[in-house]
């Protein structure tokens, strides 16, 4: 089992075949959408409604699909990290394990067996995480649905790529892990802290001048920018198209991430593409590099 096809395969096998690992994976996305929807979507409500003037007449169903979108962009921002994180948890218990001693005993080449993980674990993301965009167009549709054709193949893309970012991410830190009790640590960190400083909870508008131009040196943040500019834009649009006037819109788009400002210059959506894009392929090459120059473990 030597060859990269055969591994990504034995990777993709384990991971399904782990109950625990695979299911947590799974579950976490819809727990993540019940929660959200159920504490979530009154303060998001509320913000919206509050940001609207009496005089002018926005239906219910404009306001709950824009709540919507914004919950969605949340769920979709924080699975496709913290998914990666579980996915490619393989890689260390195969540390833990012995079993990648034992990989490494025949001649398969390290930069293959890494490689493999990386592939492996971006596979089994994207399809916990499609599945997850398709739970979350249920409820788009039960509440409000606004997102057209195109903005729902533009998430899609939007997930790949931060599934791509987050699986990089993951690999460079879980390369360092080598117990069970590191790879819950930096689960429940991660799981814990990356909503947070990505904008999801909150959006990066409600955050303190120093610590929003510390938060646009991220890549997350405008992933989840881009996640809520594409599920949020058609209800957006029927605002407009209510009568609320063109600069009470960017107020709202401004409120609730839409725009990223980079020391007080907006950044374009295609900016926005390329910071995440490019990111991803930086830690790729990251990754590579550390498993290139890492010096294997000595056999205890």
């Amino acid at each position: 089992m030597t060859g990269l096809g055969n591994l990504i395969k034995r990777n993709c096998k384990l991971f399904f075949k782990d109950k625990g690992m695979f299911f947590t994976s799974l579950i976490t996305p819809l727990i993540l959408l019940v929660l959200y929807s159920t504490f979530l979507a009154k303060v998001y409500r509320d913000a919206f409604v509050s940001s609207i003037p009496d005089f002018l007449s926005v239906s219910d169903k404009i306001i709950n699909g824009a709540v919507g979108g914004e919950l969605l962009s949340s769920l979709l921002a924080v699975s496709g990290i913290t998914v990666a994180f579980c996915s490619n948890m393989l890689m260390v218990q195969d540390k833990v394990t012995g079993a990648r001693r034992d990989l490494t005993v025949t001649p398969v080449k390290r930069s293959t067996l890494a490689l493999s993980y990386y592939i492996s674990t971006a596979l089994s993301t994207l399809i916990i995480c499609f599945v997850a965009v398709g739970a979350g167009m249920l409820y788009m549709l039960k509440v409000g649905n606004y997102i057209s054709a195109t903005d729902a193949l533009l998430i899609l893309l939007d997930v790949i790529l931060l599934v791509l970012f987050g699986t990089s991410l993951s690999s460079i830190v879980n390369i360092f892990l080598t117990t069970q009790g590191q790879m819950s640590a930096v689960g429940t960190i991660v799981s814990s802290a990356y909503g947070f400083i990505c904008g999801a909870y909150m959006p990066i508008s409600q955050f303190g001048p120093g610590l929003q131009k510390a938060l646009s040196f991220l890549p997350g943040t405008y992933a989840t920018s881009l996640i809520r500019n594409h599920t949020m834009r058609g209800a957006i649009a029927a605002m407009g198209n209510a009568g609320v006037p063109a600069d009470m819109i960017e107020s709202i788009k401004d409120a609730v991430d839409c725009n990223i400002y980079f020391f007080g210059e907006k950044v374009s959506v295609n900016a926005m593409y390329a910071v995440l894009a490019g990111s991803a392929a930086v830690l790729i090459v990251v990754y590579v590099l550390i498993n290139s120059l890492r010096k294997p473990q000595k056999r205890k």
